[in-house]
């Protein structure tokens, strides 16, 4: 069985999803799935509230009683961080696999390297990441995969234009696996 870093770092990119309407979950992940992409990061910041099942959680930023919550019922959890003191914080509780948010704004992979020179930790930055920057970032040992919005426009959910999004979908997938 493969870990949850192992599934990062295979997929290298994320999508990070905003959904409005429930009933386009399932022609977006069909379309997700057929391009190459069997994995998503679904945001809370919409109406539209999705209960499924899930392999692991990933938030902005971290908050000690979610993540105590999510080590306690055994849900892997990717909490965001930015700075030192939120890595000592997760490691303190035994994470190791961070996310890096707001990616660019908080330093972009300068930050991620002056981190990762002290810090035994693995992140997947999120937040500014675009097909403009994310080579420079997977290229780093510490970045397992990137999170991004550019490849999952919600407008293009919106719109219903399943073939426009699986476009942008595969050609995504097609330019990290390059």
């Amino acid at each position: 069985m493969t870990t949850l870093n192992e599934q990062l770092a295979n997929l290298k990119i994320i999508p990070v999803i905003a959904i409005n309407r429930a009933e386009d979950t399932i022609p977006l992940g069909k379309i997700l799935v057929e391009n190459g992409m069997p994995c998503a990061e679904i945001t809370l910041r919409t109406e539209c509230a999705i209960e499924a099942g899930v392999d692991f959680i990933v938030s902005p930023g971290f908050n000690p009683r979610t993540v105590q919550y999510c080590i306690d019922k055994g849900i892997a959890i990717v909490p965001g961080v930015n700075n030192p003191s939120l890595v000592e914080h997760a490691m303190e509780m035994g994470l190791r696999t961070l996310k890096f948010f707001p990616a660019e704004a908080s330093g972009g992979t300068d930050m991620l390297k002056a981190l990762t020179a002290v810090y035994p930790v693995k992140f997947m930055p999120t937040g500014g990441v675009s097909l403009k920057n994310v080579d420079e970032y997977l290229s780093l040992p510490s970045v397992l995969a990137c999170g991004g919005t550019w490849m999952v426009p919600t407008n293009l959910i919106d719109e219903g234009k399943w073939d426009e999004l699986g476009k942008l979908i595969r050609d995504a997938v097609e330019f990290v696996n390059k």
